[in-house]
């Protein structure tokens, strides 16, 4: 039957070969077995060296544990006697009134972080950087790398943070100043803050001081003085019980005094009434009468002046125990009715035209007591013809003396102030 099969299909084929077959299974089998022999001697090999690795380790921490506890500074130049002495160099101290010094890194809406080489860093407070009342830090001038002396006012229990403040330091040196200033007896500036029903309360040098009603020249209404500033004088200075006492009335006194005749000061307009202008000069106030504003008629003040403006006035009188001074800048004017048309000359030759008054008033009183003493030759003396007070003598001519250089008595009864009831 095969060679029937083989011819109807014509086909040959060789018998199969037993050593072919036998081949082909033996060789993919020794090809497997080979790689993993080789990866199974790689693994014990790495386990080896990460054991004597770890054996390594272990033996040289045992070491240094054994040596710890039998000599633990050996080889070492740092010796423990050292270590203390350098805790006692930088031991900080945190008491509460301790001044330290420190350098603010970090602002913050509420205040500042600073170091003060302390374990724990301090902070300072919005309402401790400064004596006065701000809301920024920044406007005390407080910013990061600023190095600045500090004293410790609290310590928080519970994480040793301690607070500072600037403004304890301050309040300090504004006390020893105000001691120095009554010391030499000085005027200073106050601006009224406050009032209450014996006085007023005045700012000086960052600290509140007490003026009583009674220290006051003036009698102005409390409200009318606030946020104004009054020239002072400290009547009592006193640390421990926070007393700082002024009088605005001795200054005035004082800047009285040394107010005269014919001398040029400078003011302030403050308000305007019919029959003149009321000037501040100096914490006082005088009254520009309307007839002493101008040569020329002023018919409408307000045309003239105005609340607010600063201008030069020459002093006619000053009555101390009242407490009243006149003014004029009639007696400023280069020609008659400058004030009205270019009152910026007048201010400029103020002191020019008031040492020119000055000297006619000097000349006109000197003539004045020239007469009378010609009148009274018993009293044995006479003016020079330089003006000078001395023993009679032919020095004064015969022909009488020259009177051309003295006002007209209309002229002088213009630098009379006008009477209180004309007011």
């Amino acid at each position: 039957m095969a060679s029937l099969a083989q011819q109807f299909c014509g086909l040959r084929r060789s018998p199969l070969s037993t050593t072919r077959l036998s081949k082909r299974y033996i060789n993919p089998t020794r090809q497997t077995q080979k790689p993993s022999s080789v990866r199974t001697v790689s693994a014990v090999a790495i386990n080896n060296a990460e054991t004597r690795e770890r054996l390594k380790l272990k033996e040289m921490f045992e070491e240094a544990y054994e040596r710890c506890l039998s000599a633990p500074m050996e080889g070492v130049s740092f010796t423990l006697e050292d270590f203390h002495s350098a805790l006692e160099n930088y031991d900080f101290n945190a008491e509460i009134g301790t001044k330290v010094k420190g350098m603010v890194y970090n602002i913050d809406a509420n205040g500042a972080l600073v170091d003060i080489s302390a374990k724990s860093a301090a902070y300072l407070p919005v309402r401790e950087a400064c004596i006065h009342d701000i809301r920024h830090v920044e406007e005390a001038g407080i910013f990061p790398g600023l190095q600045e002396e500090f004293v410790i006012i609290d310590e928080n229990e519970y994480d040793d943070s301690l607070t500072l403040s600037l403004r304890s330091l301050q309040y300090d040196l504004s006390w020893e100043r105000c001691r120095q200033l009554q010391a030499e007896d000085v005027v200073v500036k106050g601006k009224v803050s406050g009032a209450n029903k014996g006085g007023i309360v005045a700012l000086v040098e960052g600290l509140n001081g007490f003026v009583p009603f009674s220290q006051i020249s003036s009698k102005s209404a409390a409200e009318e003085l606030f946020n104004k500033e009054l020239p002072l004088k400290f009547v009592e200075v006193d640390e421990e019980q926070s007393r700082l006492v002024l009088s605005n009335r001795k200054a005035m006194a004082d800047s009285q005094a040394q107010l005269g005749i014919g001398s040029v000061v400078v003011g302030t307009v403050q308000s305007l009434k019919p029959y003149g202008a009321f000037i501040d000069i100096g914490g006082m106030n005088g009254l520009l009468h309307v007839s002493q504003i101008s040569h020329d008629r002023v018919s409408d003040i307000a045309t003239v002046l105005q609340p607010g403006d600063t201008l030069k006035v020459m002093i006619l009188s000053h009555d101390r125990e009242r407490g009243r001074v006149s003014l004029s800048t009639k007696k400023l004017e280069p020609t008659p009715g400058d004030m009205i048309r270019n009152p910026k000359l007048v201010f400029e030759k103020a002191e020019e035209m008031a040492q020119s008054f000055r000297q006619r008033i000097a000349q006109a009183e000197a003539m004045a007591r020239a007469d009378m003493l010609r009148f009274q030759p018993e009293s044995g003396l006479t003016f020079t013809a330089d003006g000078i007070l001395g023993p009679l003598t032919t020095d004064l001519p015969a022909e009488g003396l020259d009177m051309s250089d003295i006002l007209p008595a209309e002229d002088l009864d213009d630098d009379i102030p006008p009477a209180e009831e004309d007011l």
